[in-house]
């Protein structure tokens, strides 16, 4: 009798498990069946952005309500973001979007001996947009202004932030928009989204294939110095589940004494760097870090760049620069950058 029960228990038990299954695959095959890709337009930091994802809905509300919060954590721009009130040394509550970015730009400050630096807001807008208060910058000026910049004379102390100097402002406009690619993406894929792509100002962090099943197709511009002349790519790069930044200074320098300056300032002298690098593109595991060191590499130039890279777990760089030979243009990358060209996938 025990023999009997035994047997039928067990040939209830495995009808039980075929039917579970049969239901089981037959749901994942209907889901499938609704999954397509969405794309969302809209505009953050006053820059555009793009973000492609596979689901089964829509996420274009619950997208823009984050991005929403972190526009008001860390535009400058906004009289009621956090970081404006931290710059008008108002009492105010840090969000862990702020507090993420703060740390990290300290550490990539650290990491690049101060090429990367949160604080050089102050000489930016003594330069003025395209250098247009360049005959007013005088070395009396900046000598002033560089009293309080620098990222070491700030910090934050029991939930709040510290200065040194009161006159102290904070602009994070170099890492945020990386930054905000990461909150998107962090976003997806709290629904179980594998396959996206999110572009922020150039910015992109990509998980996953395309609709072609491919990784993600991004272009990198040639260089030009003139603004109305079409687009032209320098190469195609492959991304799968990598992010990715590039800082460019070959349409906005300035030319003095033979000698052309970039939009980068150097938080060190207070002036725009004379640097040999004409666009920098880096790929890390998260964007926010490959967009500060992309903006730290334009002050740095190619050199001090290459060392600081191979301090750095898992970045790798793409550089383009003058080549001073014939006045072409150059490519420096990374050991094992090869594995990110289009051509090679």
């Amino acid at each position: 009798m025990t023999s009997k029960y035994s047997n039928k228990s067990l040939q209830i038990l495995l009808s039980l498990f075929l039917i579970s299954a049969f239901t089981a695959c037959n749901s994942d095959s209907k889901k499938n069946e609704n999954l397509q890709y969405f794309q969302e337009h809209g505009e953050i930091f006053t820059t555009g952005y793009s973000i492609k994802y596979e689901y089964s809905r829509s996420l274009s509300e619950e997208i823009k309500s984050e991005l929403d919060r972190f526009d008001l954590s860390l535009n400058p721009f906004k009289d009621n973001s956090i970081i404006t009130k931290v710059n008008n040394n108002e009492e105010v509550e840090l969000d862990s979007f702020f507090i993420k970015v703060f740390y990290k730009s300290m550490e990539i400050s650290q990491n690049t001996n101060g090429y990367f630096d949160i604080t050089v807001s102050p000489l930016i807008n003594a330069w003025g947009f395209g250098f247009q208060n360049m005959d007013n910058v005088t070395p009396e000026i900046i000598d002033s202004l560089e009293e309080f910049v620098g990222y070491e004379k700030i910090k934050i102390e029991n939930g709040k932030v510290v200065k040194a100097d009161p006159r102290v402002e904070l602009n994070t406009s170099a890492i945020a928009k990386g930054y905000s690619c990461d909150v998107v993406a962090d976003l997806l894929e709290s629904f179980g989204i594998e396959n996206y792509m999110v572009e922020i100002g150039g910015e992109i962090s990509a998980k996953g294939v395309n609709e072609k099943n491919n990784c993600w197709r991004i272009g990198v511009d040639k260089p030009n110095d003139f603004i109305l002349v079409q687009h032209e790519l320098q190469t195609v790069l492959s991304l799968c589940d990598k992010s990715l930044a590039t800082s460019g200074n070959y349409r906005n320098f300035y030319v003095k004494d033979g000698k052309k300056y970039t939009h980068t300032i150097d938080p060190h002298t207070g002036y725009p760097s004379e640097t040999d690098i004409l666009s920098a593109t880096v790929i890390a595991d998260d964007c926010m870090t490959a967009d500060a060191y992309a903006t730290a590499f334009m002050a740095m130039g190619i050199d001090k760049s290459i060392e600081v890279a191979k301090t750095v777990p898992g970045l790798h760089y793409y550089f383009i620069y003058d080549n001073e030979t014939d006045g072409s243009f150059a490519v420096k990358h990374s050991e094992g950058f090869e594995q990110f060209f289009a051509n090679n996938r």
